[in-house]
């Protein structure tokens, strides 16, 4: 399961704003995206994996995303940190 992959990281970021800067700074192996977020929040997002050719797992929901990544709230973006 896709939600597995997130719990089980050593290393992650969560939330948007955590994980575009972990983007820019080069330190993401992959970003989970949840389906039901807002395109304004996830596009940029999307669009910067694209750029840089980080690998993009969508997610149905933005609860189930925040639950796998340990927070009682949902979650639009998370990703896991390279080693």
């Amino acid at each position: 399961m896709q939600y597995e992959r997130i719990r089980r990281a050593a290393a992650r970021t969560v939330g948007t704003r955590q994980t575009t800067k972990a983007i820019q700074r080069g330190q993401v192996e992959v970003v989970f995206v949840a389906r039901d977020a807002e395109e304004r929040v996830t596009g940029p997002v999307v669009r910067m994996c694209q750029e840089r050719g980080v690998e993009i797992v969508w997610v149905d929901e933005m609860k189930a995303l925040g639950k796998a990544c340990g927070i009682e709230v949902g979650t639009a973006t998370a990703a896991i940190l390279k080693g």
